[in-house]
């Protein structure tokens, strides 16, 4: 049987992702096609997207900052966001990529970042972590590259305490006007470029225990927002702020 050609792997049709009737989104993701992407991206990953995530990823971290306890980063990467923490914050680190990970040691090791107290090579979907352990749990520009982000998502709320909050910055994909179109374009090619162009905010709204109470678009131009939820602790809902 002869292989498939990438000419003709471009030609078929990419595979829709659905919830509801509703398309959520488009390209398929699987762990091996991350761990390639970031295996690739990890020499150069300071200076091309973290150059482009710095302000997320920095908004992201001062609002943690005005909270305490314990915290766990999902997708550290490199580990820039780190020294941003404040050092009453006790930071956890994940990833699935090695090769982020050892430049998140070096990192940690070279600026004595003191208050991180561990990094550690997981799957986002399955933390070894017991229920509970965290108080605020953060996932930066994840949730378009795992390959079950409702899984991920009920794996975040679990490990948070009751009261604690559980912060995203992702992108979330529009329907019209000319970003509309250009995600579509890139959607099928999600395997190669490592996430996924198309992704609905309904795909990170799965968890009947989080109340989402904040919504930010981010710089640069809106491409990326900020959720904050909060876990339910038996208390009243929140509501959602303004954007």
């Amino acid at each position: 049987m002869k292989s498939m050609s990438q000419t003709d792997y471009r030609r078929q049709p990419a595979m829709l992702e659905r919830s509801q009737g509703r398309i959520v989104g488009i390209g398929r993701i699987d762990e091996s096609a991350v761990l390639d992407a970031y295996r690739r991206w990890a020499p150069v990953y300071d200076y091309t997207f973290g150059v482009v995530a710095k302000q997320g990823r920095r908004h992201a971290v001062s609002v943690i900052n005005e909270s305490s306890g314990r915290v766990l980063e999902v997708g550290v990467g490199t580990g820039l966001s780190l020294p941003d923490y404040k050092k009453n914050l006790e930071v956890v680190g994940i990833d699935l990529s090695p090769e982020m990970l050892e430049k998140a040691r070096e990192r940690v090791a070279e600026e004595s970042l003191d208050h991180v107290t561990g990094l550690h090579e997981m799957d986002a979907s399955d933390l070894k972590f017991p229920d509970g352990s965290f108080d605020t749990v953060v996932a930066m520009y994840v949730m378009t590259v795992v390959p079950e982000p409702e899984a991920v998502m009920r794996e975040l709320s679990r490990v948070t305490k009751p009261g604690g909050q559980v912060l995203l910055v992702n992108h979330f994909s529009q329907t019209e006007g000319v970003r509309g179109w250009v995600e579509r374009r890139m959607a099928p090619f999600a395997d190669k470029i490592g996430w996924r162009s198309v992704f609905d905010l309904s795909r990170v709204q799965v968890c009947d225990d989080l109340e989402l109470t904040d919504r930010k678009a981010l710089r640069p131009l809106g491409l990326f927002t900020m959720l904050r939820f909060v876990k339910n602790d038996g208390s009243a809902k929140p509501a959602v702020a303004a954007e």
